[in-house]
């Protein structure tokens, strides 16, 4: 691990030319955008979700560049906790399941399900289950319990939710009904 690489992950703002900055370095460099693979993806680096900023600019544009790290993202996001890493995997896991330059393995799509039920859960904030709905109306298109599964998950009684919160249930519950 290249330590000068890693303290400019660590030294990470989140404004939004600094997080472009770094996501054009990890185009130019397969280096640099493995090494955010490899902090991203481990929750145990306080800095981890710095990456995970990054990496969901990297998957907007490029998603195929993170192909070669399916395994390793798909298997970290049932251990991310914290509300700035969360919410960049779920737009990431949103991002894999619409795309179609990658072909996701039916092991990467259960551990999609598997971690964006676990936000959902969770009672993470707003956008994070809103990205993690619609990764998860979208796969529940080849798997039919996961559309299910959401329709048990909507019906539960929400505390007090947000005025955005009600707009995101309403909105995949009207999904489901038109399916």
């Amino acid at each position: 691990m290249n330590s000068d690489d890693y303290s400019q992950i660590a030294s990470i703002k989140a404004y939004r030319a600094t997080r472009d900055f770094y996501k054009m370095r990890a185009f130019e460099s397969p280096e640099f955008l493995a090494l955010l693979v490899a902090v991203g993806c481990n929750p145990k680096d306080k800095h981890h979700y710095k990456a995970l900023w990054i990496l969901e600019l990297v998957a907007e544009e490029r998603i195929a560049l993170l192909a070669p790290y399916l395994d390793e993202f798909c298997n970290t996001l049932s251990q991310l906790t914290l509300d700035p890493a969360v919410r960049p995997a779920s737009k990431i896991c949103l991002f894999l399941v619409t795309q179609k330059e990658i072909t996701l393995l039916p092991v990467h799509e259960e551990k999609i399900i598997e971690g964006c039920l676990d936000f959902i859960l969770r009672e993470a904030k707003v956008a994070t289950i809103a990205y993690a709905l619609r990764a998860l109306f979208r796969l529940g298109e080849k798997y039919p319990w996961v559309h299910n599964e959401l329709r048990l998950l909507l019906s539960r009684e929400w505390e007090n939710p947000s005025p955005a919160m009600r707009f995101v249930l309403k909105e995949t519950l009207h999904r489901l009904a038109n399916r």
